[in-house]
C-alpha cells in the first residue's frame, strides 16, 4: 500500500498529471505541464488506447448495465445508437452478464458491477486495459467473477496492466 501503483496507472493515461518523464501509447506521447483543456485532443486520443477500469467501478447510478457500456461509444467514438447496443450486448455477454442488460448499477452486486466496468473499457476498443484494483472492493466470493473474466481477457491475447493485492492471480 502507498507505493504508487494506482497513481502508475493514472498517469498512463494522465488522469493524474506527472512532473517528469514521458509515456506513449498507441503512437501518443504524453508529457508533463499537459492542460485538460489546451491538450484536449491529445489526452482523448491517448485516452481512447487505454481503456481504465477503476478500483470503484465509477458506473453511472441513473443508467443500466447496457446503457453504462452504450455510452461512450456513442458519445466519444460516434457509434450510432444501433452499433453501440449491439456491441454493449455482445460485450455483456462475454463478461457473464447478458441478462442484466436493464439492471441499474444499485440492483447489482460488487462483482457484477466491476464486470459492467470491464465490459465498458472493452466497449471503446482500446490497445490496452488498465485495471486497478479489480477485486479490492469486492466481497472473497466475488473475486473469482471478475478474476475469470480478467483471465478470459487474458487468454484472448488482451494487453492489461492490472495492480492486485491477488498474488496467485
Amino acid at each position: 500500500s502507498g507505493s504508487g501503483k494506482t497513481t502508475l496507472l493514472r498517469a498512463i493515461n494522465y488522469l493524474t498529471p506527472f512532473s517528469a518523464g514521458e509515456v506513449t501509447i498507441g503512437g501518443v506521447t504524453l508529457r508533463p505541464g499537459l492542460s485538460e483543456r489546451r491538450d484536449a485532443a491529445l489526452l482523448c486520443a491517448v485516452r481512447r488506447h487505454a481503456g481504465m477500469v477503476f478500483q470503484s467501478f465509477h458506473l453511472f447510478p441513473h443508467l443500466t448495465a447496457l446503457a453504462n457500456v452504450m455510452e461512450a461509444p456513442r458519445c466519444v467514438l460516434g457509434l450510432s445508437e444501433e452499433a453501440a447496443r449491439a456491441r454493449a450486448e455482445a460485450l455483456l455477454d462475454r463478461v457473464g452478464l447478458g441478462g442484466h442488460a436493464d439492471a441499474h448499477p444499485h440492483a447489482l452486486s460488487g462483482g457484477q458491477q466491476q464486470r459492467v466496468a470491464i465490459a465498458r473499457a472493452l466497449a471503446m476498443e482500446p490497445d490496452a486495459r488498465l485495471l486497478d484494483e479489480p477485486t479490492s472492493a469486492l466481497d472473497p466470493r466475488l473475486v473469482g467473477e471478475v478474476l475469470a473474466v480478467v483471465g478470459d481477457l487474458a487468454a484472448a491475447g488482451q494487453t492489461m496492466m492490472i495492480v492486485t493485492h491477488e498474488i496467485a492471480f
